[in-house]
């Protein structure tokens, strides 16, 4: 049985009108669409890095209709940066699945028409709701589970279904239904501004007279995470194949990590296990390793070092495999900066520009 708090909402609304945001750019309009981008784009990513990416996303495609009538290409080119691009391939599906039918329908209309569209989840659909069409929607996303886990002191696994479940109903009987969006988007701002995850500003919190971690004296011990195993570590060759100074950009494919976007050449640091996987001998033996850098993904990191190899080396193409010929082009340097290449890319071709255009000794 959920515990009745029938001034939870009102204490949380009254801070929110003297001490929430609301000069955020998609705040400003009942605008489904501007919710709907930001919503995605704030998955995983802070407000402050979101910013500038927004701007430049909403001025060149400022409807759906303005999305979904773009190629992937661009696209990917004005998210480049922000990561997680599978967010951008989902939100882009769903703006083609979307535009035909908002003249004729309008925008949908319940929860599970928003869900039913590629990377919308319960919480986005119901930021979709409240904030960009005022009607009844229930959010959750990282900042509401911190500020209620520690408001009933929930000590249970926080990603574990029957907790998120609980966690479910309760926003759900908190939510008010009057002033619904006021009410959400302070949630947010609870979270992101005072009950954050380290060193919580409880004092300042409308909430610290009933707050149970608050009065346990530990809110950092909310919400409870089990330790994450150890991150798996892959190292990798990137192949800059040099031609006079053109270089072979491969397009990932579309599922996957940097799914769609393009990269240099890869081949995994292991002992390759058939024909076409292997690289001559003479690659290694007379590249030249330009430069070394690890990135980090959320389960993984990966440690590349890119590998400058002359023309003379691989000129009769024997040694390339097909499917790098059959899927690449090839670029002049100036050139690749119209492709959308993921961030560790974007690094390694600003060392390969600055390589071919350092002075002679």
């Amino acid at each position: 049985m959920l515990p009745e708090q029938p001034d939870f909402a009102q204490r949380i609304l009254h801070w929110f009108d003297q001490h929430g945001r609301h000069d955020l750019p998609w705040q400003h309009q009942d605008n489904p669409y501007a919710v709907w981008v930001s919503e995605i784009m704030l998955q995983q990513t802070q407000v402050k890095t979101v910013l500038p990416y927004y701007g430049r996303f909403m001025q060149r495609f400022p409807t759906v209709q303005a999305l979904a009538a773009a190629d992937w290409d661009e696209v990917a080119t004005y998210w480049q940066g922000l990561g997680y691009y599978a967010r951008a391939r989902n939100l882009h599906q769903a703006a083609r699945q979307l535009a035909p039918r908002i003249g004729q329908h309008g925008w949908p209309a319940t929860l599970a028409d928003w869900i039913a569209l590629p990377g919308i989840g319960r919480s986005t659909a119901g930021a979709i709701l409240s904030l960009g069409l005022r009607q009844f929607g229930v959010i959750m996303d990282g900042n509401v589970k911190r500020v209620l886990c520690r408001y009933f002191a929930i000590g249970d696994d926080s990603t574990a279904k029957p907790t998120v479940d609980r966690l479910w109903q309760l926003a759900t009987a908190l939510t008010p239904a009057q002033r619904t969006a006021d009410y959400n988007q302070a949630m947010m701002d609870m979270g992101a501004t005072l009950c954050t995850r380290r060193k919580p500003l409880c004092l300042y919190c409308p909430l610290n007279a009933d707050c149970q971690a608050f009065a346990q004296g530990n809110p950092e011990g909310y919400p409870y995470k089990p330790a994450r195993a150890a991150v798996p570590e892959y190292h990798f060759d990137v192949w800059w194949l040099d031609q006079q100074g053109s270089s072979l950009w491969l397009r990932r494919p579309a599922s996957g990590i940097w799914g769609g976007l393009w990269a240099l050449p890869m081949t995994a640091v292991a002992e390759a296990t058939t024909a076409e996987d292997r690289l001559p001998a003479r690659w290694y033996e007379q590249s030249q390793s330009v430069s070394r850098l690890t990135h980090g993904f959320t389960h993984q990191t990966w440690h590349l070092t890119l590998r400058r190899l002359e023309q003379s080396v691989w000129s009769d193409l024997s040694g390339i495999p097909a499917g790098w010929l059959a899927d690449g082009e090839w670029l002049a340097l100036p050139d690749v900066t119209r492709l959308a290449l993921p961030r560790p890319f974007q690094t390694l071709w600003q060392t390969m520009t600055a390589t071919v255009n350092e002075p002679e000794s």
